[in-house]
């Protein structure tokens, strides 16, 4: 089992920048990735970004490329999304998602079995 616990959301104006942090417990496999998804009132869970455990492969959305960058520590645990030159377009829940068996599609959330609960992100114009 694995758990995830996701912190770093609040309001911000346009322009600003905020860095999410998820905080995973439970045994995280070598060939585990982990992504950020996120979800506007009234649209489906939208990819944001992907990071294999073991390997250098970074992945993110057309979006939000350029601008946000996701990161993680194994020592501790913990993936990041630092999130630049947001928009009111960026305003949604934020969710951390856990993989650990390593698929390819990784932009599909149905390839995650493991969520947080979300933290709130709101852009201000």
């Amino acid at each position: 089992q694995v758990q995830l616990v996701e912190s770093g959301g609040g309001l911000v104006q346009a322009g600003g920048s905020l860095r999410l942090s998820c905080a995973a417990s439970g045994d995280i496999s070598s060939d585990a990735v982990m992504a950020w998804f996120r979800q506007a009132p009234g649209k489906e869970r939208e990819f944001v970004a992907a990071i294999r455990w073991s390997a250098s492969n970074i992945y993110y959305a057309n979006s939000v490329k350029g601008r946000f960058a996701i990161s993680r520590d194994n020592a501790k645990n913990m993936v990041y999304l630092q999130m630049n030159s947001l928009q009111p377009d960026d305003t949604a829940v934020y969710y951390c998602a856990a993989d650990l068996l390593g698929h390819l599609s990784y932009a599909r959330s149905v390839t995650y079995a493991y969520w947080g609960q979300g933290t709130q992100v709101t852009v201000s114009s």
